[in-house]
């Protein structure tokens, strides 16, 4: 088996930096004293957005709750999708790790801050 540039990422890095990107990003909850400002953005589908402020609000907390990632929707442990029931209606988000923000490459070192550029997005299975 050939190592690759994905052999050496520590999973529970990633894990541990999108949880706190998304609680930031969801619910403006700060970076703990001394960890890294992580550097990135949060989107929604057109979809999510049609269903109303209240719905978008709703699954925006919902998925910055979100503490539960079974192996099934987490094989790498990297924490970086989930998906939660609001009103009813499946919610997927997804985050994705860039080199920087015009987003044209994935990160190579999706658990070190400084080269990685997140986008969480929020969207309905359907829109997969």
């Amino acid at each position: 088996m050939t190592d690759t540039i994905y052999d050496s990422i520590d999973a529970s890095r990633v894990a541990a930096q999108n949880d706190a990107f998304r609680r930031c990003a969801c619910l403006a909850i700060p970076y703990s004293p001394g960890d890294p400002v992580l550097r990135g953005r949060a989107v929604m589908t057109s979809n999510i957005g049609a269903m109303g402020p209240a719905f978008v609000q709703s699954c925006v907390d919902a998925i910055g709750r979100l503490d539960h990632f079974p192996e099934e929707n987490d094989p790498d442990g990297y924490h970086d999708f989930g998906s939660v029931e609001v009103q009813g209606t499946a919610v997927w988000f997804k985050i994705d790790a860039y080199e920087d923000e015009n987003m044209a490459f994935g990160s190579d070192a999706p658990d070190d801050p400084a080269r990685t550029f997140r986008v969480l997005t929020i969207l309905l299975p359907s829109d997969w």
